[in-house]
């Protein structure tokens, strides 16, 4: 069984499975999926467009649909009792049906690890007591959880193969109706539906504010978990020329001189697609204080944390305004110098990523599990 709660999940998700079906077309797959999981041979019991939330009160909101998936993915476990469970992330979620299988003597693999070495370390006690193997995706992280005493590998990041781009940018930007020759941002809200409604208005007010005093145009990529016709409603609403990417995101994004990006996996796809970003991150004031103690990082994006300096710029909550927004933006979009800055760190980034091939890797760790 294969559990994600969120699009990039999905995605990981998919390559496994289909790096699982090479090794051994007979295996049986199935628990949640989204658009990328449906195209494999995969049996999906839930969809990830139903889970996705973020923060304490987002999540919240969702309690009815979380509590469906829950039932019917522990009667999966606990009817169906398959050889191993698979866990992508989404960790308050996955952890409580990780509890379940071990109840059961189901072997758990986790895979991309949640971020407990940033906050609420606490549960690395349950995943040492309820996960047999993680395999995680940046190196720092294996010191961590070796120090207690969980079982653990560096499998190098998914990332790393499923990053590419296909297109040029002048081909690119000219589907799109755009200007191969102006300068262009990359509009990411978010892949939830929270994130969307917090971070798109402010990214729109500040296209106007930009387009207002400089030759300039944007484009607006939209997560396969989200609504595009509302994304498009709210552009034609702000009176704004703005083509809506649903398909070829990464040629998209790479087309672009400059993204505006929710934090999250975005920045890291962003990085590996050697852009300057700005990150932006706005979540309800509960989930924002609750964060504010128990956070131990002193970056939100990730590109940041890896990089252990703050590489791109991040507005965090009221700082995520049309006017810091359009001001940042200049500063990233006029200096030479902080752009070839940010270049260079962002090679070394991905040398640190490890090599291709991550999804063969947890692949072999799964079939090792279940022998």
């Amino acid at each position: 069984m294969l559990v994600v709660g969120e699009a990039s999940g999905d995605l990981h998700g998919a390559h496994l499975v289909r790096a699982l079906h090479k090794r051994d077309a007979t295996l049986e797959v199935f628990g949640v999926a989204g658009e990328q999981l449906q195209r494999t041979n995969f049996e999906a019991l839930f969809s990830v467009a139903k889970l996705t939330g973020m923060g304490v009160i987002e999540l919240a909101g969702n309690l009815k649909n979380l509590w469906h998936a829950f039932r019917l993915l522990r009667r999966a476990l606990t009817e169906r009792r398959p050889n191993l469970l698979v866990l992508i992330d989404f960790p308050d979620f996955n952890l409580r049906l990780a509890r379940i299988a071990h109840s059961l003597q189901i072997p758990v693999l986790y895979y991309i690890s949640p971020q407990i070495w940033a906050w609420r370390r606490g549960r690395v006690r349950h995943i040492a007591r309820w996960v047999n193997q993680m395999a995680v995706v940046f190196p720092f992280e294996v010191a961590f959880y070796e120090a207690h005493g969980v079982k653990v590998k560096f499998v190098g990041h998914p990332l790393l193969e499923t990053v590419k781009v296909t297109r040029d940018r002048e081909s690119v930007l000219k589907q799109h109706g755009l200007d191969p020759v102006k300068p262009t941002i990359a509009l990411l809200p978010g892949s939830r539906r929270g994130e969307v409604s917090r971070h798109l208005h402010p990214m729109l007010g500040a296209a106007t504010r930009l387009q207002q005093e400089r030759t300039i145009q944007f484009l607006c990529v939209c997560a396969n978990t989200i609504d595009a016709d509302g994304i498009r409603a709210a552009v034609e609403q702000a009176r704004l020329k703005i083509p809506v990417v649903t398909e070829d995101r990464y040629d998209a994004v790479s087309a672009a001189d400059l993204v505006w990006t929710a934090s999250g996996t975005a920045t890291l796809e962003t990085a590996l697609l050697g852009k300057p970003m700005i990150v932006v991150y706005r979540v309800s004031w509960v989930t924002y204080l609750l964060a504010r103690l128990l956070v131990r990082v002193d970056h939100i994006g990730m590109v940041n944390l890896i990089a252990g300096e703050r590489l791109m710029p991040e507005l965090l909550q009221s700082e995520v305004t049309a006017e810091r927004l359009a001001a940042e933006s200049r500063v990233m979009l006029d200096d030479a110098g902080v752009r070839s800055r940010i270049s260079g760190k962002l090679s070394e980034l991905r040398d640190r990523l490890g090599s291709p091939g991550a999804a063969e890797r947890v692949a072999a760790l799964a079939l090792s599990i279940m022998s």
